[in-house]
C-alpha cells in the first residue's frame, strides 16, 4: 500500500516542520520556525496559481462589450494560459537547476505582477501579452512547487499536497467568487479589477523573498547532482500513468468548468445563479482537494481514492444529464468533491512516484505538459460534439465514459513503485 506518509499523528503547525533533526532542544525552536515559513510560502505561492486567469472569466462579457472582440478571441484570455501551462512546462526543470528553485519560484510571482499589470494598458495587444506572461509565471511555478514539498516535506507529503491543492481550488474559487463585486464596490473598470489581483502576487513575493536568502542546503556534490536532467523518463510505464492521470483529470475539470454556467442557463437556470453554482462546486472542491492526500497520509489506498473521486464526479454528470436544475446543487458538490479529489492525487501522485526533487520536477513537467494541452483541447473538442449534437447529452455522456480509463490509470499510478528510469526496481521506503 502506497501512502504519503508513515506518521499518522494530528496536523498541527508544527507538522509542517516534521521529520527535521532539531539537534537538540536548542535548535529546535529555529528549524521548527522554518518549517512553518516555507510551508507557508507555499501555500501563498499556490494561491497565486489560478486567481489572474479564472478572475477574467466572470467578466468576459463586460470585456467583450468594452474592447469589440469576438467571442473566439474572448476564449483567449482562459486558452492562453493551459497553453502556456502545457507547452512552458517542459523549460521549467531546467530554470530551477540552473538558478536553483527558490530564486525560479520568486520569479514566476515577479512574472505574475507584471503580467496583470501590462494588462492594464489599454490596448489589445497588451491584455493577451499581459495574459501570455501571466500564464508563463503560473506555468513554470505549477512545475517546481511540487518539488518543493517532495524536497522539504518527506515526512509531510499528504498534509502538504492537501494545503497545496486545497490554495489552488481557494485561489480559483475566490476569484469567481469576489472579482466582479469587489470592483463594483470600489468603482472600478475592469483593467484596474483584474489588475488587482496582482496585488495577490506581491505579497507572495514578500513571503518568498526570505527563502531565496536562506536556501543554502545543497553541498556541492548534491547540486551537481541535481544538475543533470532524468533519461529516459518519456518512455517509462509509471511516468505514463501518473501523466495519463493528470491530463483526464484536467480534461474532465477545464471541459466541465468552460460549459457548467451554459449548461444551467440553456436549461432554464438565471446566469446569476449558474454563475454562482460553479463558485459553490470550486468551495466544495477545497475540501475534496484537502482530503484525498490527508487520508493517504492515514493509510488510505490512493487508489481507492481516485475510484471514489471518479464514481462523485460522474454522479455529477450524469445528474446535469437528467435534472441539471432540480438537483443543481447535489451536482455541484457531487463534482466539486470528486473533481477536486482528483486534482489533488494527480499532484500526489507525482510526488510518491518521485525518490528525489530532480525526479519529482521531470515528471511534474511532463504530467502538466501532457495534462494541460489535453485540458486546452477538451472545452474545444466538447463546445464541437455539443454544437454537431444540439444538446449537452452526448457531451456529458463522453465525460462519464472518459472517467473509467481516468480510473484505471489512477489505480496503476496507486501502485507502490518509482517513475526513475536510471533507478529500474526503486521501491518507496
Amino acid at each position: 500500500m502506497s501512502t504519503a506518509s508513515e506518521n499518522t499523528g494530528t496536523d498541527t503547525v508544527s507538522d509542517l516542520a516534521g521529520g527535521v533533526d532539531t539537534g537538540g532542544p536548542g535548535g529546535a525552536t529555529p528549524r521548527v520556525r522554518a518549517g512553518i515559513f516555507l510551508g507557508v510560502g507555499v501555500i501563498v505561492l499556490a494561491l497565486n496559481l489560478r486567481p489572474a486567469i479564472v478572475a477574467a472569466s466572470p467578466m468576459l462579457d463586460t470585456i467583450r462589450a468594452s474592447t469589440g472582440m469576438s467571442a473566439t478571441t474572448a476564449g483567449l484570455l482562459t486558452t492562453l494560459p493551459l497553453l502556456c501551462f502545457g507547452l512552458l512546462a517542459p523549460f521549467a526543470p531546467r530554470l530551477g537547476r540552473r538558478l536553483g528553485m527558490e530564486p525560479v519560484l520568486l520569479l514566476t510571482m515577479a512574472a505574475i505582477c507584471c503580467g496583470t499589470a501590462l494588462r492594464l494598458i489599454p490596448s489589445m495587444a497588451a491584455l493577451l501579452g499581459g495574459t501570455v506572461v501571466v500564464g508563463a509565471g503560473i506555468a513554470v511555478a505549477n512545475v517546481l512547487l511540487p518539488g518543493v514539498i517532495k524536497r522539504d516535506f518527506p515526512d509531510r507529503v499528504g498534509l502538504m499536497t492537501g494545503l497545496y491543492s486545497m490554495s489552488l481550488f481557494g485561489g480559483a474559487a475566490l476569484a469567481a467568487g469576489i472579482t466582479v463585486p469587489v470592483g463594483h464596490v470600489l468603482g472600478l473598470g475592469w483593467r484596474p479589477t483584474l489588475a488587482l489581483w496582482g496585488l495577490l502576487a506581491v505579497i507572495a513575493l514578500l513571503v518568498w523573498a526570505p527563502q531565496v536568502r536562506r536556501r543554502t542546503r545543497a553541498s556541492a556534490a548534491q547540486a551537481g547532482a541535481a544538475a543533470h536532467p532524468v533519461r529516459g523518463l518519456w518512455s517509462h510505464p509509471v511516468a505514463w500513468l501518473v501523466t495519463g492521470y493528470m491530463g483526464l483529470q484536467s480534461l474532465s475539470y477545464y471541459a466541465a468548468a468552460a460549459y457548467l454556467p451554459t449548461m444551467l442557463t440553456n436549461a432554464g437556470m438565471a446566469q446569476g445563479t449558474a454563475g454562482w453554482m460553479l463558485s459553490f462546486s470550486s468551495l466544495l472542491g477545497i475540501a475534496g482537494a484537502f482530503l484525498s492526500p490527508v487520508l493517504a497520509a492515514r493509510g488510505v489506498r490512493p487508489g481507492l481514492l481516485a475510484t471514489i473521486g471518479a464514481v462523485l464526479t460522474a454522479g455529477g454528470f450524469a445528474g446535469m444529464a437528467t435534472a441539471p436544475v432540480g438537483g443543481a446543487y447535489l451536482w455541484m458538490i457531487l463534482l466539486g468533491l470528486g473533481q477536486g479529489a482528483a486534482i489533488s492525487l494527480a499532484m500526489l501522485f507525482i510526488v510518491l512516484r518521485s525518490p528525489d526533487t530532480r525526479h519529482a520536477a521531470q515528471l511534474s513537467s511532463m504530467a502538466q505538459c501532457f495534462g494541460y494541452l489535453l485540458a486546452a483541447a477538451g472545452p474545444l473538442a466538447l463546445g464541437a460534439v455539443h454544437q454537431a449534437t444540439g444538446g449537452w447529452t452526448v457531451p456529458l455522456i463522453i465525460l462519464i465514459v472518459l472517467l473509467a480509463p481516468q480510473t484505471a490509470v489512477g489505480l496503476g499510478a496507486s501502485v507502490n513503485r518509482h517513475a526513475a528510469p536510471e533507478q529500474r526496481g526503486a521501491r518507496e521506503g
